[in-house]
């Protein structure tokens, strides 16, 4: 390597259950600094996945649950060799895992018709957990790439 290594940017638990998990979900939830409006709108949709999914279950939990559904395992980089460009499957390391599988929760959340952000947030964390919603196919999509690609796995970098 050229330059020494990043440093590790650890993140301090949010203040309502004292998890990491969710204060790095809310960094990426939020937009232009405001990260308290952004602390609202999670807790929100917390509340909102408790009330649908009743007293069977914790909201936290299944909100890990949902996001350990999207995160994928493989994913696919572009390798030129020899004037063609080849997609090669390659692992992915745990922190990029956890950042895709939020930011395509987010995003997929952000996409849903009308309502508060907060509404589309609990429905997009509730059909992850159900392994629905445009989060889960996202991830789908990007293993069904890998398998197809597994050919080219022997061009790793």
């Amino acid at each position: 390597m050229r330059k020494a290594r990043a440093k590790k940017n650890y993140v301090a638990p949010d203040p309502k259950f004292g998890d990491t998990l969710v204060t790095s979900f809310v960094n990426n939830l939020m937009l232009q600094g405001k990260k308290s409006t952004a602390f609202k709108i999670f807790y929100d949709a917390l509340d909102r996945v408790q009330k649908k999914a009743g007293d069977e279950e914790e909201a936290l939990e299944i909100f890990k649950r949902g996001l350990s559904n999207v995160t994928p395992q493989v994913e696919v980089r572009s390798r030129r060799v020899g004037g063609a460009t080849f997609q090669i499957p390659q692992e992915i390391r745990q922190s990029r895992k956890l950042s895709m599988g939020m930011k395509w929760m987010i995003s997929f959340a952000r996409k849903r018709n009308g309502r508060s952000m907060a509404e589309k947030l609990a429905d997009e964390i509730l059909a992850s957990s159900k392994e629905e919603g445009g989060a889960f196919k996202r991830k789908e999509d990007t293993h069904r790439m890998a398998e197809a690609n597994k050919a080219f796995s022997h061009f790793r970098f």
